[in-house]
């Protein structure tokens, strides 16, 4: 066992080099990655140009305008400005999420986690978009997340086992409590609301516990989930559970990718490594074309973004999807980053600067202190 162990931390030794050497940019200066929305609206309609979708025969959709739709929620969320965020005027805020009413806007300064919740009239669903990781600490968060597994704290799951750090952001943080109640809101508001969670990165795993939970709460039946260039987050048996109780469920991957690779796979040590769930659909480039592949119902399908080789892991394909780049956008840390995006919104909030239509809740933790 202990050979294995060595043999398991020298891979991942080697694929956090890999992610260390992809990530700094060239001449000590850190790129600028930016932010292009396309030219679309609410009427939004799919052109003559869309991208190619393979099913391969697999007895499954994939709804390519909401896709769209849901990433332009998973890149909001990453805005650092929370007063836009609440009036939902950021430069993000806009295209296919125009007239999303914000119900709650949660900011966890400590943990470095934020995430909103509202409701998207056109859908009407109830949407949760939870911020992933700033991209200047990917390499951190990576470094520990190869052999901290727990036994997952639900019943009824016997042997799963998961992530203990993305498990804690959510069920032991502000991000739990807050997200439960913002749904009850919205759903006492509007009526029984399908529900649709998504993130990017750590965002995805950690929106991945938050599906979980409401499922169990709410319905597997009334869950969605959408996620963007997440990590694995579990063992075999959580995959398994995960897919029983979270069915309606897609995990987009981009090309080249690193983070879908982590933590790493391994064929030989099935009581240590993690397994992704279904369903992935692929976004890679066949032939100059854009292509989504919609792959098998393993989560481990060696014919999608498992078919890149270590070599070609690439730490930028994990910041653009669907034409999205998805990115914060301040580079200083993030719990300076978001203090004092807290604080200004508290001080708009007090000037009456902030106008609103409606009530919006805004849950804020701050050295262990909790502002509602």
């Amino acid at each position: 066992m202990d050979r294995r162990r060595r043999v398991v931390k020298a891979a991942a030794a080697v694929v956090v080099a890999l992610l260390l050497l992809s990530i700094a940019p060239s001449g000590g200066a850190r790129r600028d990655w930016g932010f292009h929305s396309p030219s679309s609206s609410i009427g939004y309609t799919e052109p003559d140009t869309k991208p190619d979708v393979r099913n391969n025969g697999q007895g499954f959709v994939f709804n390519y305008t909401l896709a769209k739709t849901i990433v332009e929620y998973a890149s909001a969320v990453y805005m650092t400005n929370l007063t836009a965020l609440y009036t939902w005027t950021c430069s993000r805020c806009n295209d296919l999420t125009r007239g999303f009413e914000v119900i709650c806007i949660i900011a966890d300064v400590q943990n470095c986690l934020q995430a909103f919740v509202g409701v998207d009239h056109n859908l009407n669903a109830i949407i949760i978009a939870i911020r992933g990781t700033q991209e200047n600490s990917i390499q951190n968060w990576i470094k520990d997340m190869i052999w901290k597994q727990v036994n997952l704290n639900y019943p009824n799951m016997p042997n799963a086992k998961v992530h203990t750090g993305f498990y804690s952001s959510y069920n032991n943080t502000l991000l739990r409590p807050a997200i439960t109640k913002a749904v009850r809101k919205a759903r006492r508001l509007h009526g029984d609301s399908e529900i649709i969670v998504t993130g990017h990165s750590m965002g995805g795993a950690i929106a991945s516990f938050c599906a979980l939970d409401l499922a169990i709460s709410f319905g597997r039946d009334n869950v969605h989930l959408m996620t963007f260039g997440q990590p694995r987050v579990g063992n075999a048996a959580f995959a398994s559970y995960f897919a029983k109780y979270v069915p309606n469920t897609i995990r987009m991957t981009h090309e080249r990718d690193i983070v879908p690779h982590l933590p790493p796979y391994f064929f030989l040590l099935p009581q240590l490594t993690y397994r992704h769930f279904p369903r992935e659909v692929w976004e890679h480039d066949v032939d100059g074309n854009t292509t989504f592949e919609v792959c098998d119902g393993s989560g481990e399908d060696p014919n999608c973004c498992r078919s890149v080789f270590v070599l070609f892991w690439s730490a930028s394909d994990h910041l653009t999807y669907m034409g999205f780049n998805i990115a914060a956008d301040d580079w200083s840390t993030c719990r300076i980053v978001l203090r004092r995006s807290v604080e200004q919104l508290q001080m708009n909030l007090a000037s009456n600067i902030v106008m609103s239509g409606h009530s919006v809740d805004v849950v804020i933790a701050d050295d262990s202190v909790q502002i509602y």
